[in-house]
């Protein structure tokens, strides 16, 4: 995109958000719906950090009800920011939900066929399952335009319903054709109080959903805010440089009116990296660009000293003479900040010119090896070169069943250092086998205490003990 992305100005509550606003920061509780006081005082938490929307579980229709005396309780400690209901699998819930919060966010995927089952489709069937589609989403935008209530989208890579994969597999086409047939619903509805999602755990999917999402937009003139986000983006350095390198981008060039960082932490934790995001590539950027230089060097012309921190993309013992690597010098940045930037400015630049490698300097030369552990990370999230494992890991929530965030640090510490292998660690069956697409092997939360294992797809053994499921997994691999 050469041109930034105006979308349309809309209200949740309070709250403006598209056109010319601020990019707008929000996160998810991860404590039990029906535990009000617990949510709400983190909530509060969330606030105080500078989240500006909450999303908060409903998986059926107590929590529904429930969101009631959560929004209740915070408008009496003077807590207004905007609720938005995050529903799976279960419509009514959404229903319940939008005559009490002033967003709800919905997966088409779930309004309408079965999920990873090969199924074929004649035109007839297509056309069946959208007209049902219709019938089963009117008496939500009913609801919503009673009471005012927005309605997020919210399309991932991994939960696409049947009739979407059959059309157009699992694909970036494929997410933005779901989006684009419940839009067309709600233009026929009156309905326009929309905001887009477009989520993947691979964050070039990410990307490119987005882009395609936008050009459709633009083609079609239409011109609903987006929410970014990489789902699954894992925890710690990993789950920085992912968020950074998909959400960064987009906002860099004017893609982008809301953003979640979705980190495997306490969501306090996703509410500083996402203000340093917008600070830097917000429309409103407080911070400017810092004076760096980005060169594509012939590895011949790299001093010696520093031939040890590139990373390269294609594995090599001997340093290859005639290699193109991009240079990215800084002039000295706090290592959070170059946690943040790096990753956005290395895509930028292989998007405009391929390479064979990347090298970081960071203001003097000093032998550190971090800056080429940094490079071969954000190699790794870019999908380019794997040097240990990759973890795709949802952020906690009230659906999950388990200490994620124990367990996923369990599991790298154990499992972590092998090259080319991807582990989905996921806390509910919402996000478990649908979400976790294109890992290996899949760790996932079943019911309290039980663990789920899968081969890819295929679930290879259920309702395992959690105090054995690691050592399962292990095996599992080790056996391959």
């Amino acid at each position: 995109m050469s041109t930034e992305f105006i979308s349309r100005e809309i209200t949740i509550g309070n709250l403006r958000l598209g056109g010319r606003q601020p990019i707008r920061i929000q996160s998810m509780t991860n404590t039990p719906t029906l535990d009000t006081n617990a949510t709400v005082e983190q909530v509060i938490r969330l606030a105080e950090a500078g989240c500006e929307m909450v999303r908060i579980t409903a998986a059926n229709m107590h929590e529904a009800e429930n969101l009631k005396n959560i929004s209740r309780i915070l408008k009496e400690k003077g807590i207004n920011l905007p609720l938005i209901a995050d529903i799976h699998f279960m419509p009514k819930a959404a229903e319940i939900a939008a005559g009490i919060v002033e967003k709800v966010r919905i997966n088409p995927g779930n309004y309408s066929g079965s999920h990873h089952k090969a199924k074929k489709y004649s035109a007839a069937d297509y056309r069946k399952e959208l007209d049902e589609m219709v019938l089963n989403v009117e008496p939500l935008l009913n609801i919503c335009t009673r009471h005012n209530t927005a309605i997020r989208i919210g399309i991932n890579h991994g939960s696409l319903s049947d009739r979407i994969l059959y059309k157009y597999g699992n694909t970036a086409e494929g997410m933005v054709a779901s989006a684009m047939e419940f839009i067309q619903i709600c233009r026929k509805k009156g309905f326009g109080k929309l905001t887009l999602s477009l989520k993947a755990s691979n964050v070039q999917t990410m990307i490119l959903a987005n882009r395609l999402m936008v050009r459709e937009m633009l083609k079609q003139g239409m011109d609903y805010p987006l929410h970014l986000g990489v789902t699954e983006a894992g925890n710690g350095t990993e789950g920085r440089i992912k968020s950074a390198l998909g959400i960064g981008s987009l906002l860099a060039e004017g893609i982008g009116d809301t953003i979640r960082v979705s980190l495997t932490e306490a969501p306090e934790k996703e509410i500083p990296v996402a203000h340093r995001l917008v600070e830097f590539y917000g429309r409103r950027a407080t911070k400017p660009d810092v004076k760096k230089r980005v060169q594509y060097l012939k590895s011949g012309e790299i001093p010696s000293h520093q031939r040890t921190a590139v990373a390269f993309i294609d594995e090599t013992k001997n340093f290859p003479e005639e290699a193109v690597v991009i240079f990215m010098s800084y002039p000295g940045l706090p290592e959070e900040e170059l946690l943040l930037r790096s990753p956005v400015d290395f895509n930028l630049a292989y998007e405009n010119k391929k390479a064979d490698g990347l090298l970081i300097a960071n203001g003097p030369y000093r032998n550190n090896q971090h800056l080429g552990e940094l490079a071969l990370e954000i190699l790794q999230a870019c999908g380019l070169h794997y040097s240990h494992t990759e973890f795709i890991a949802c952020p906690s929530c009230g659906r999950t069943l388990f200490d994620i965030e124990k367990v996923l640090e369990k599991v790298k510490k154990r499992l972590g250092n092998i090259k080319g292998l991807k582990i989905a660690v996921m806390g509910c069956l919402v996000n478990g086998p649908g979400e976790m697409a294109g890992a290996d092997y899949g760790f996932t939360g079943a019911a309290p205490g039980k663990i789920n294992l899968y081969k890819g797809e295929k679930i290879i053994f259920r309702n395992l003990p959690e105090a054995e499921a690691l050592a399962k997994l292990e095996k599992l691999i080790r056996e391959k």
